[in-house]
Protein backbone atom coordinates (compact mmCIF):
# COMPACT_ATOMS: atom_id res chain seq x y z
CA UNK A 1 0.00 0.00 0.00
CA UNK A 2 0.99 3.26 -1.00
CA UNK A 3 -0.02 6.65 1.11
CA UNK A 4 0.51 10.21 1.22
CA UNK A 5 -0.91 11.57 3.85
CA UNK A 6 -1.61 15.27 4.45
CA UNK A 7 -0.43 16.30 7.95
CA UNK A 8 -2.84 19.05 9.38
CA UNK A 9 -2.44 19.00 12.74
CA UNK A 10 -2.97 21.65 14.55
CA UNK A 11 -2.65 24.27 11.24
CA UNK A 12 -6.54 24.37 11.90
CA UNK A 13 -5.93 26.97 14.95
CA UNK A 14 -9.00 25.56 16.64
CA UNK A 15 -11.32 26.93 13.50
CA UNK A 16 -13.58 23.70 13.01
CA UNK A 17 -14.50 25.31 9.18
CA UNK A 18 -11.20 25.60 8.58
CA UNK A 19 -10.46 21.74 9.69
CA UNK A 20 -12.90 20.75 6.99
CA UNK A 21 -11.76 22.58 4.51
CA UNK A 22 -8.32 21.40 4.91
CA UNK A 23 -9.50 18.14 4.60
CA UNK A 24 -11.48 18.71 1.34
CA UNK A 25 -8.39 20.87 -0.02
CA UNK A 26 -6.16 18.25 0.57
CA UNK A 27 -7.78 15.57 -1.00
CA UNK A 28 -8.44 17.53 -4.19
CA UNK A 29 -4.45 17.80 -3.95
CA UNK A 30 -4.17 13.96 -4.14
CA UNK A 31 -3.40 13.27 -0.88
CA UNK A 32 -4.94 9.77 0.26
CA UNK A 33 -5.17 10.69 3.73
CA UNK A 34 -5.40 13.33 5.93
CA UNK A 35 -3.77 13.49 9.65
CA UNK A 36 -4.42 15.90 12.76
CA UNK A 37 -3.56 15.87 16.43
CA UNK A 38 -5.79 14.99 19.30
CA UNK A 39 -5.19 16.78 22.42
CA UNK A 40 -6.71 16.86 25.86
CA UNK A 41 -4.40 19.33 27.32
CA UNK A 42 -5.12 18.26 30.87
CA UNK A 43 -4.49 14.59 30.20
CA UNK A 44 -1.12 15.14 28.30
CA UNK A 45 0.48 18.09 30.15
CA UNK A 46 0.81 20.20 33.14
CA UNK A 47 0.16 23.45 33.05
CA UNK A 48 3.99 24.96 32.98
CA UNK A 49 5.32 22.68 29.99
CA UNK A 50 8.29 24.04 28.32
CA UNK A 51 6.62 25.17 24.56
CA UNK A 52 9.38 23.98 21.87
CA UNK A 53 11.49 26.61 20.43
CA UNK A 54 9.93 27.48 17.15
CA UNK A 55 6.24 28.24 18.63
CA UNK A 56 6.38 30.24 21.81
CA UNK A 57 3.60 32.40 21.14
CA UNK A 58 1.18 31.21 23.93
CA UNK A 59 1.73 28.44 26.65
CA UNK A 60 1.41 25.11 25.70
CA UNK A 61 -1.55 23.60 27.41
CA UNK A 62 -3.64 26.74 26.62
CA UNK A 63 -2.84 26.44 22.78
CA UNK A 64 -4.03 22.85 23.36
CA UNK A 65 -7.04 23.55 24.98
CA UNK A 66 -7.88 26.63 22.87
CA UNK A 67 -7.60 24.26 19.61
CA UNK A 68 -9.11 21.08 20.37
CA UNK A 69 -12.37 19.84 19.51
CA UNK A 70 -14.77 17.47 21.10
CA UNK A 71 -16.51 14.26 20.43
CA UNK A 72 -18.85 15.51 17.95
CA UNK A 73 -16.77 17.49 16.01
CA UNK A 74 -14.17 15.09 15.63
CA UNK A 75 -16.45 12.53 14.76
CA UNK A 76 -18.02 14.95 11.94
CA UNK A 77 -14.41 15.82 10.53
CA UNK A 78 -13.42 12.11 10.16
CA UNK A 79 -17.40 11.87 8.16
CA UNK A 80 -15.53 14.64 5.85
CA UNK A 81 -12.62 12.61 4.90
CA UNK A 82 -15.00 9.80 4.40
CA UNK A 83 -16.84 11.61 1.71
CA UNK A 84 -13.93 12.85 0.47
CA UNK A 85 -12.53 9.66 -0.60
CA UNK A 86 -9.35 9.91 1.87
CA UNK A 87 -8.68 7.86 5.78
CA UNK A 88 -8.66 10.40 8.79
CA UNK A 89 -6.04 9.85 10.99
CA UNK A 90 -5.50 11.41 14.24
CA UNK A 91 -2.31 10.95 16.73
CA UNK A 92 -3.56 10.69 20.34
CA UNK A 93 -1.25 12.29 22.85
CA UNK A 94 -2.93 10.57 26.05
CA UNK A 95 -5.05 7.20 26.53
CA UNK A 96 -7.92 9.32 27.35
CA UNK A 97 -7.40 10.51 23.38
CA UNK A 98 -7.43 6.79 22.24
CA UNK A 99 -10.83 6.53 23.89
CA UNK A 100 -11.93 9.46 22.44
CA UNK A 101 -10.68 8.31 19.15
CA UNK A 102 -11.89 4.94 19.23
CA UNK A 103 -15.67 6.17 20.12
CA UNK A 104 -15.16 7.73 16.26
CA UNK A 105 -14.20 4.46 14.56
CA UNK A 106 -10.32 5.30 14.33
CA UNK A 107 -9.16 2.91 11.66
CA UNK A 108 -5.28 3.57 11.90
CA UNK A 109 -3.04 5.18 14.50
CA UNK A 110 -0.04 7.54 14.13
CA UNK A 111 2.06 7.43 16.99
CA UNK A 112 3.84 10.61 17.38
CA UNK A 113 7.38 10.80 17.77
CA UNK A 114 6.83 12.16 21.06
CA UNK A 115 5.23 9.58 22.45
CA UNK A 116 7.56 6.30 21.23
CA UNK A 117 8.39 6.12 25.09
CA UNK A 118 4.67 6.58 26.46
CA UNK A 119 4.42 2.70 27.12
CA UNK A 120 0.85 2.41 28.21
CA UNK A 121 -0.45 4.83 25.26
CA UNK A 122 1.50 1.94 23.08
CA UNK A 123 0.01 -1.18 25.02
CA UNK A 124 -3.45 0.38 24.67
CA UNK A 125 -3.35 1.07 20.85
CA UNK A 126 -1.51 -2.35 20.43
CA UNK A 127 -4.74 -3.73 22.25
CA UNK A 128 -6.76 -2.65 19.46
CA UNK A 129 -5.66 -4.70 16.83
CA UNK A 130 -5.47 -1.68 14.13
CA UNK A 131 -2.70 -0.41 11.61
CA UNK A 132 -0.08 1.82 12.96
CA UNK A 133 2.48 4.29 11.73
CA UNK A 134 5.22 4.62 13.88
CA UNK A 135 7.13 7.99 14.04
CA UNK A 136 10.53 7.43 14.58
CA UNK A 137 11.45 11.19 14.96
CA UNK A 138 13.59 12.20 18.70
CA UNK A 139 14.20 7.89 19.28
CA UNK A 140 17.39 5.62 19.40
CA UNK A 141 17.27 2.36 18.37
CA UNK A 142 16.51 1.05 21.71
CA UNK A 143 13.66 3.01 22.53
CA UNK A 144 12.26 1.74 19.24
CA UNK A 145 13.13 -1.48 19.83
CA UNK A 146 10.95 -1.96 22.86
CA UNK A 147 7.88 0.13 20.56
CA UNK A 148 8.54 -2.44 17.76
CA UNK A 149 8.36 -5.67 20.39
CA UNK A 150 4.80 -4.47 21.27
CA UNK A 151 3.56 -3.81 17.58
CA UNK A 152 4.92 -6.62 16.64
CA UNK A 153 2.42 -9.51 15.99
CA UNK A 154 -0.45 -7.08 17.13
CA UNK A 155 -1.08 -5.01 14.13
CA UNK A 156 0.62 -4.26 10.77
CA UNK A 157 3.15 -2.00 12.01
CA UNK A 158 5.02 0.71 9.26
CA UNK A 159 7.84 2.66 11.29
CA UNK A 160 8.70 6.00 10.18
CA UNK A 161 11.81 7.51 9.70
CA UNK A 162 11.39 11.26 11.33
CA UNK A 163 13.78 14.22 12.24
CA UNK A 164 11.92 15.97 15.15
CA UNK A 165 13.52 19.07 13.74
CA UNK A 166 11.29 22.28 12.44
CA UNK A 167 12.58 22.74 9.52
CA UNK A 168 14.69 20.43 9.17
CA UNK A 169 17.68 20.43 7.05
CA UNK A 170 18.83 18.41 4.27
CA UNK A 171 22.06 17.04 6.38
CA UNK A 172 19.27 15.92 8.88
CA UNK A 173 16.91 14.05 6.87
CA UNK A 174 18.57 11.00 7.39
CA UNK A 175 17.34 8.86 4.61
CA UNK A 176 20.32 6.17 5.35
CA UNK A 177 17.48 5.18 8.37
CA UNK A 178 14.93 3.94 5.78
CA UNK A 179 17.13 1.05 4.50
CA UNK A 180 18.77 0.09 8.25
CA UNK A 181 14.53 0.11 9.57
CA UNK A 182 13.55 -2.36 6.94
CA UNK A 183 16.51 -4.74 7.78
CA UNK A 184 15.75 -4.68 11.02
CA UNK A 185 12.23 -4.34 12.02
CA UNK A 186 11.43 -6.21 8.15
CA UNK A 187 8.56 -4.19 8.31
CA UNK A 188 6.63 -1.62 6.04
CA UNK A 189 8.64 1.75 6.03
CA UNK A 190 7.29 5.32 6.17
CA UNK A 191 9.30 8.51 5.62
CA UNK A 192 7.53 11.97 7.60
CA UNK A 193 8.93 15.21 6.44
CA UNK A 194 9.38 18.11 7.92
CA UNK A 195 12.00 19.45 5.15
CA UNK A 196 10.46 22.76 3.58
CA UNK A 197 10.34 20.83 -0.13
CA UNK A 198 10.11 18.11 -2.15
CA UNK A 199 13.08 16.33 -2.66
CA UNK A 200 13.26 14.45 0.76
CA UNK A 201 10.17 12.44 0.77
CA UNK A 202 10.41 12.41 -3.78
CA UNK A 203 13.64 10.52 -2.70
CA UNK A 204 12.30 8.14 0.57
CA UNK A 205 9.25 7.10 -2.08
CA UNK A 206 12.27 6.15 -4.39
CA UNK A 207 14.84 4.34 -1.41
CA UNK A 208 11.48 1.81 -0.48
CA UNK A 209 9.44 4.08 1.66
CA UNK A 210 5.40 3.65 0.76
CA UNK A 211 3.90 5.80 3.25
CA UNK A 212 4.57 9.48 2.65
CA UNK A 213 3.93 12.34 5.67
CA UNK A 214 4.11 16.16 4.68
CA UNK A 215 2.37 19.60 7.06
CA UNK A 216 -0.45 20.78 4.79
CA UNK A 217 -1.22 24.25 5.12
CA UNK A 218 -3.87 26.81 3.39
CA UNK A 219 -1.01 29.36 3.55
CA UNK A 220 2.81 29.16 5.27
CA UNK A 221 1.54 32.65 6.44
CA UNK A 222 -1.18 31.28 8.96
CA UNK A 223 -0.84 31.67 12.72
CA UNK A 224 0.47 28.68 14.84
CA UNK A 225 3.26 26.15 15.48
CA UNK A 226 3.21 23.94 11.96
CA UNK A 227 1.78 26.52 8.99
CA UNK A 228 5.41 27.83 8.37
CA UNK A 229 7.05 24.31 8.01
CA UNK A 230 3.98 23.33 5.90
CA UNK A 231 3.45 22.42 2.18
CA UNK A 232 0.79 24.88 0.24
CA UNK A 233 -1.66 23.15 -2.22
CA UNK A 234 -0.05 23.78 -5.11
CA UNK A 235 3.48 22.52 -3.96
CA UNK A 236 1.46 19.40 -2.64
CA UNK A 237 0.25 18.75 -5.82
CA UNK A 238 3.29 18.34 -7.26
CA UNK A 239 4.35 16.14 -4.68
CA UNK A 240 1.83 14.18 -5.11
CA UNK A 241 1.98 13.79 -8.91
CA UNK A 242 5.70 13.16 -8.68
CA UNK A 243 4.86 10.23 -5.70
CA UNK A 244 2.21 8.50 -8.04
CA UNK A 245 4.81 8.04 -10.74
CA UNK A 246 7.93 7.05 -8.38
CA UNK A 247 5.46 4.74 -7.01
CA UNK A 248 4.25 3.54 -10.78
CA UNK A 249 7.68 3.10 -11.73
CA UNK A 250 8.48 1.16 -8.63
CA UNK A 251 5.66 -1.15 -9.64
CA UNK A 252 7.03 -1.96 -13.02
CA UNK A 253 10.53 -3.88 -12.81
CA UNK A 254 11.67 -3.32 -16.07
CA UNK A 255 13.30 -6.38 -17.73
CA UNK A 256 16.21 -6.05 -19.14
CA UNK A 257 16.64 -9.43 -21.17
CA UNK A 258 13.42 -8.42 -22.86
CA UNK A 259 13.71 -6.10 -26.10
CA UNK A 260 10.32 -6.91 -27.37
CA UNK A 261 9.04 -3.07 -26.43
CA UNK A 262 12.10 -1.64 -28.25
CA UNK A 263 12.22 -3.74 -31.16
CA UNK A 264 10.78 -0.61 -33.37
CA UNK A 265 13.70 1.58 -32.23
CA UNK A 266 16.53 -1.25 -32.24
CA UNK A 267 15.57 -1.37 -36.08
CA UNK A 268 15.55 2.67 -36.04
CA UNK A 269 18.32 3.38 -34.23
CA UNK A 270 21.36 0.32 -34.65
CA UNK A 271 23.97 -0.37 -37.30
CA UNK A 272 23.54 -2.93 -40.45
CA UNK A 273 26.51 -4.66 -42.04
CA UNK A 274 26.40 -2.64 -45.59
CA UNK A 275 28.61 -2.83 -48.46
CA UNK A 276 31.39 -0.35 -48.10
CA UNK A 277 32.22 -0.51 -51.94
CA UNK A 278 31.09 -2.26 -54.97
CA UNK A 279 31.75 -6.23 -54.56
CA UNK A 280 32.05 -8.52 -56.77
CA UNK A 281 31.13 -12.25 -57.17
CA UNK A 282 33.38 -14.45 -55.53
CA UNK A 283 35.33 -12.11 -53.39
CA UNK A 284 36.24 -13.13 -49.98
CA UNK A 285 35.70 -10.27 -47.96
CA UNK A 286 37.41 -8.29 -45.78
CA UNK A 287 36.68 -5.59 -43.52
CA UNK A 288 37.42 -2.84 -46.29
CA UNK A 289 34.81 -4.23 -47.87
CA UNK A 290 32.22 -3.73 -44.71
CA UNK A 291 30.68 -0.40 -43.42
CA UNK A 292 28.40 -0.51 -40.79
CA UNK A 293 24.78 1.66 -41.11
CA UNK A 294 21.09 2.29 -40.17
CA UNK A 295 18.56 0.93 -40.10
CA UNK A 296 19.30 -2.08 -38.17
CA UNK A 297 17.02 -4.71 -39.97
CA UNK A 298 19.88 -6.59 -41.40
CA UNK A 299 23.12 -8.73 -39.84
CA UNK A 300 23.89 -6.53 -36.95
CA UNK A 301 27.55 -5.12 -37.10
CA UNK A 302 28.22 -6.79 -33.86
CA UNK A 303 28.20 -9.99 -36.27
CA UNK A 304 30.86 -8.51 -38.59
CA UNK A 305 33.29 -11.24 -37.83
CA UNK A 306 31.41 -14.18 -39.18
CA UNK A 307 31.03 -12.37 -42.53
CA UNK A 308 35.13 -11.60 -42.45
CA UNK A 309 36.73 -14.38 -44.78
CA UNK A 310 33.21 -15.27 -46.62
CA UNK A 311 32.65 -15.23 -50.31
CA UNK A 312 30.33 -13.34 -52.11
CA UNK A 313 28.12 -15.34 -54.19
CA UNK A 314 26.45 -12.30 -55.96
CA UNK A 315 26.92 -8.67 -56.83
CA UNK A 316 26.81 -6.19 -54.33
CA UNK A 317 26.23 -2.22 -54.66
CA UNK A 318 27.25 0.20 -51.98
CA UNK A 319 25.16 0.71 -48.92
CA UNK A 320 23.55 -2.65 -49.89
CA UNK A 321 22.40 -4.57 -47.03
CA UNK A 322 24.67 -7.87 -46.85
CA UNK A 323 22.65 -11.55 -46.29
CA UNK A 324 23.82 -14.21 -45.16
CA UNK A 325 22.29 -16.05 -47.67
CA UNK A 326 24.84 -14.28 -50.39
CA UNK A 327 27.63 -15.96 -49.01
CA UNK A 328 29.63 -19.25 -48.60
Amino acid sequence: MNMLIAEIGSVHDGSFGNAKKLIELAAICGADAVKFQTHIADAETIVNAPAPSYFKDEPRSDYFKRTSFNKEQWAELKQTADDAGIIFLSSPFSLEAVELLESIGMEVYKIPSGEVTNIPLLEKIAALGKPVFLSSGMSNWIELDEAVDIFRGQCDLTVMQCSSTYPCPPNQVGLNVIAEISQRYRCNVGFSDHTLGIAAPIAAAALGATIIEKHFTFSKYMYGSDAQHSMEPNEFRLLSAALREIWEIQANPVNKNSSESYSEMKDIFQKSIVAAVPIKRGTILEMKHLAFKKPGTGIPASSYRELVGKQMIRDCKPDEIIKMEWLA
